[in-house]
């Protein structure tokens, strides 16, 4: 995936860095490349139009007319270029922007047929010692996921089209935005520590379920991108010279990706709900699981958002006889606040729940409070 500047630069900029990276050669931009030691063409697929264009902390901020009209004149251009590119347009910089919904209906009327995916961006933090409401913001993410699913859907049904516009859910995490201070480059300072926040059982759990979230919709979110990687709100730590060390939330995604695979399929939770400040009564138990129907294997991903209570859970398996457990991770801990440092790189992991059990055709376990857990299950081939 990359970015075109479509604040400060616009249509001309974008071809040029597209013929840059992907034409095969013959063109002064193409040679320049293979002159700079990349004869063959980077093959980007991605290309994102511009980013956060609705944020006014944005140098070159549009109007949502405004950059639905350029976007969609910048994808004619590049598509002229390179037809077999995917193009995401930007929609508003989180579901709290005065612009959200709005600003992606306008775009997606100038730009439906020209692009092939919105995006959509969200951070969440623990506020004010409510732990019950952060634990369940994967709430907030499936309303949001399908408010502009709806909005697409909406253009798409206005104009008659049999097209769909897929989402990318490209910038996602925990961000304790209000230990943020903000930053200026007139210092200069070269690799400057920034946003290197550090977290905590509490906020792994969370990660998990955003990662639920996105397999529940995985039939239209077909991107979705863990903001940042290293240090900036990372999921590795590093030192200058030193140790590099996984943070709490590299694991449920680690573990995520290792396991879900195939068809997502449809969970539907019943049981204990409790009540939050933040998004009313929730079930406490979230849930999403994976079939690989060539593998035959299961993946199951629990997340106890409550942050005091035991559940018992009993997960029915008679869709798929002869289930047996194959491995079961679990990321909890007494103190949901503790984290993993250069010292303790280990202090919080995935740990082997070996009580996990299938009896008759229901999966029986227990899940602690404030924790994630991946069941994988192998199961008779079809």
């Amino acid at each position: 995936m990359m970015a075109v500047n479509l604040g400060t630069r616009g249509v001309q900029e974008a071809c040029d860095l597209l013929e840059y990276t992907n034409h095969p050669g013959g063109t002064a931009l193409s040679d320049l490349r293979a002159r700079h030691g990349h004869p063959d063409p980077h093959n980007v697929r991605l290309w994102c139009l511009g980013n956060e264009m609705d944020g006014p902390w944005q140098t070159g901020h549009k109007t949502a007319d405004e950059y639905g009209r350029l976007a969609v004149e910048t994808a004619k251009a590049m598509r002229q270029i390179d037809p077999a590119i995917e193009l995401v347009a930007c929609g508003s910089s989180s579901s709290q922007m005065p612009t959200f919904a709005s600003w992606e209906a306008t775009v997606l009327e100038h730009a439906y047929d020209a692009v092939d995916y919105i995006s959509l961006h969200a951070y969440y933090e623990e506020r004010e010692g409510d732990l019950a409401s952060f634990l369940a913001s994967s709430v907030d993410m499936d309303r949001f996921i399908r408010s502009v699913i709806a909005t697409a859907d909406h253009v798409g049904a206005k104009r008659r089209s049999q097209k769909r516009v897929n989402l990318s859910f490209d910038e996602w995490n925990v961000w304790y935005q209000h230990e943020f201070v903000g930053h200026t480059n007139l210092g200069m300072e070269r690799t400057p520590r920034l946003i290197e926040d550090t977290f905590s059982v509490a906020d792994a759990v969370a990660v998990g379920g955003f990662l639920n979230a996105f397999l529940r919709h995985a039939d239209r979110v077909k991107i979705a991108c863990q903001a940042q990687l290293v240090n900036v709100i990372g999921l590795i730590r590093t030192e200058p010279g030193g140790p590099a060390w996984r943070q709490t939330i590299f694991h449920p995604f680690a573990q995520t990706a290792r396991l879900a695979h195939g068809t997502a399929l449809r969970v539907e939770p019943t049981g204990a709900q409790h009540e939050t400040t933040a998004h009313g009564v929730v079930d406490t138990v979230d849930a999403a699981a994976t079939w690989d129907r060539e593998s035959g294997r299961i993946a199951l991903f629990l997340v106890n958002r409550h942050p005091s209570h035991t559940v018992d859970v009993t997960v029915d398996l008679r869709a798929f006889p002869g289930a047996e457990v194959a491995e079961c991770l679990c990321l909890e801990d007494d103190d949901p606040r503790r984290t993993n440092t250069a010292a303790e790189p280990n202090a919080v992991r995935p740990r082997n729940d070996p009580t996990v059990r299938v009896e008759g055709a229901r999966l029986q376990l227990r899940l602690s409070p404030v924790s994630w857990t991946a069941v994988a299950l192998t199961t008779v081939h079809p």
